[in-house]
């Protein structure tokens, strides 16, 4: 048996990386990378609000897709980390006018279609489309938004529609850029 050649064009986290950023990337670049940060949720069919820390990873492999991973703990009243939360990874496929289309697939047998924007360091994802598992939780509709501020920052926040509630805050976090 051969051994397994190393790949030459691994997934870049940075604009400068490579392979190079396709150019559909543009309006996401300043995404690329791993963000670390401290949030806050809460919804109506938990026991209560609750603070959260969170991990969100962009980069590309040098085709028109932005690659899509992140990681969620609930963190305890001194702010360590109590349980893992959400997980969800998945593919923003952005077209030339800033159009976006993303995939994201959760453990929990939640898949998502969303559709959205990226302009103006702002990227908003509305629900197109939910799948279930037979077994997964009710969930009608998300929202998310991305938003890169001058001061280095990305604010995130996420409504939901689930287990027959509308539309409403759920999420919000700061986060900063790790690597």
């Amino acid at each position: 048996m051969q051994p397994v050649p190393e790949l030459p064009f691994p997934d870049a986290h940075r604009p400068d990386g490579t392979p190079a950023p396709h150019p559909h990337l543009a309006p996401v670049t300043g995404l690329l990378g791993t963000w670390h940060g401290l949030g806050d949720g809460g919804y109506p069919t938990l026991d209560g609000d609750f603070a959260y820390a969170q991990e969100v990873t962009f980069s590309h492999d040098g085709r028109p897709f932005l690659r899509y991973e992140a990681r969620a703990w609930i963190l305890d009243a001194d702010g360590g980390p109590l349980r893992p939360a959400a997980r969800e990874s998945g593919w923003w496929r952005l077209q030339a006018d800033g159009h976006v289309e993303a995939v994201i697939s959760q453990p929990t047998g939640i898949v998502e279609v969303a559709t959205g924007v990226a302009a103006d360091g702002t990227v908003d994802l509305a629900t197109h489309q939910v799948a279930l598992t037979l077994t997964a939780k009710r969930v009608d509709a998300t929202r998310r938004r991305y938003t890169l501020a001058d001061d280095g920052t990305l604010a995130f926040t996420h409504d939901l529609a689930a287990v027959g509630q509308p539309l409403q805050h759920h999420l919000s976090a700061t986060l900063r850029r790790a690597r």
